[in-house]
């Protein structure tokens, strides 16, 4: 074991704390926009995958030629087909899973996916940090259990895949030079793959213009631009953090479903956002040793 290994990391900088915060919300809102185009309107699963993409990448070519600088990327496959399976499993299971329920699911197998690596690589959790992950979880199985009813298995089975598509996108894209540059190609190679996994569907596509329009919010701003925003704050990141940070995500997302689609607000959804989020600040706090 070598010397940079036994000692802390330094503390995590005000600039990724903001770029995190930023990413979790952009999260959090493709969680409702896709519950709410599924719910309320009339367009199918993968309509909305495809336009969300398409927008996506359009969106990121224009923020490119705007910003007139910065380094080329060619992205990556593996990077391409880990965001379509995402996307694609993600925008099914939400067709049966409430927007809390799909959050849940999807951040869990993201913790599950991140923490492993980051145990494969060597990473371990000094006290504080342990404590503020078991606080954290303990706040989800609060929000889940007591009185929640089984989501459908398949949806449930979609949601799980795209968490853990989505841990290793992440992971793939850390340390990335330039992550506007490596998000945007990244979204231009998941196109094809993408709409190979949409042709056993293409027959059943329901364009409808309000959930035209949630898709293309949920491509340029929830995840072109999040996304991009999400592999600078990985920078300041390890693979622990990165994974317990967004389960702050099902928590902003409930709340949105509050908001917008008039889910009940109880007791349980505030006492587990405060353990959610008190965990999440204490595994920032102190780095992994």
């Amino acid at each position: 074991m070598n010397e940079s290994t036994l000692q802390p990391s330094p503390p995590v900088s005000m600039r990724t704390v903001l770029f995190t915060c930023i990413a979790m919300l952009a999260f959090a809102g493709n969680s409702i926009l896709c519950r709410l185009a599924l719910k309320n309107t009339e367009i199918d699963a993968a309509s909305f995958s495809l336009i969300r993409l398409i927008s996506g990448a359009l969106g990121l070519w224009l923020l490119l030629a705007l910003r007139q600088r910065g380094n080329r990327s060619t992205g990556s496959w593996s990077g391409a087909l880990s965001l379509s399976i995402y996307v694609v499993a993600f925008t099914f299971a939400y067709i049966q899973l409430d927007t809390g329920v799909g959050a849940l699911l999807l951040f869990g197998a993201v913790q599950l996916g991140m923490l492993t690596y980051g145990i494969y690589r060597g990473e371990r959790l000094g006290p504080l940090a342990v404590a503020g992950l078991l606080l954290a979880l303990a706040g989800l199985v609060l929000l889940l259990l007591p009185g929640a009813s089984a989501p459908p298995a398949g949806s449930a089975a979609l949601m799980i895949i795209s968490g853990l598509a989505w841990s290793a996108y992440s992971l793939l894209g850390r340390g990335a030079a330039d992550p506007l540059a490596l998000t945007a190609a990244n979204f231009r190679r998941s196109l094809p793959i993408t709409l190979v996994l949409c042709l056993p569907f293409l027959g059943e596509l329901r364009l409808d213009g309000w959930g035209a329009f949630y898709a293309v919010l949920s491509g340029v701003l929830a995840s072109g631009v999040g996304y991009a925003i999400w592999y600078s704050a990985l920078r300041g990141l390890n693979a622990v953090q990165a994974s317990t940070v967004q389960l702050s995500v099902p928590i902003i997302a409930t709340f949105a479903g509050v908001a917008l689609l008039s889910e009940p607000l109880t007791l349980r959804i505030v006492a587990a956002s405060v353990a959610v989020l008190g965990g999440i600040g204490l595994v920032l706090r102190r780095k992994t040793p």
